[in-house]
């Protein structure tokens, strides 16, 4: 199976943390529309595609080396800088909710030991989601 395109690799990582409590809610299928529509890494990327990359990520979390599977293949696609815009875009989707799941906690961590985001980038990444996130009430 060929390695997934830069963009595949970045939606598969929302998809992944999306699908990690078995649930994709509504609000987080809404946010991995909203990052391919507004980050500048997506400028250069065919939106209509959006929905079938997610199923073929989804497929593969099925085949036999699953989730491992794709992060790895993910890991070997993404250039070294855009691993921190990788994570980013994956704990967008699971701060989306203002709540973080104990999987989704344990996908993040498995996509920061892969793509070997370093404690602090993880952390300020994770500071500026929620910042960004918060509501009044």
């Amino acid at each position: 199976m060929p390695l997934p395109s830069t963009h595949e690799a970045v939606i598969y990582l929302m998809v992944i943390t999306s699908a990690s409590d078995r649930d994709m809610t509504d609000i987080e299928l809404a946010r991995i529309g909203d990052v391919v529509r507004s980050w500048p890494v997506f400028e250069d990327f065919k939106q209509d595609r959006l929905i079938a990359i997610a199923q073929d990520c989804q497929k593969m979390l099925h085949e036999k080396d699953g989730l491992e599977g794709v992060l790895e293949r993910v890991a070997e696609t993404l250039p070294e800088r855009l691993r921190d815009t990788a994570y980013a875009a994956a704990f967008e989707v699971a701060a989306v909710d203002l709540e973080m799941r104990m999987e989704e906690l344990r996908v993040l961590q498995l996509i920061r030991r892969e793509l070997d985001v370093d404690t602090l980038t993880a952390a300020a990444i994770a500071r500026g989601a929620k910042a960004r996130l918060r509501t009044l009430t």
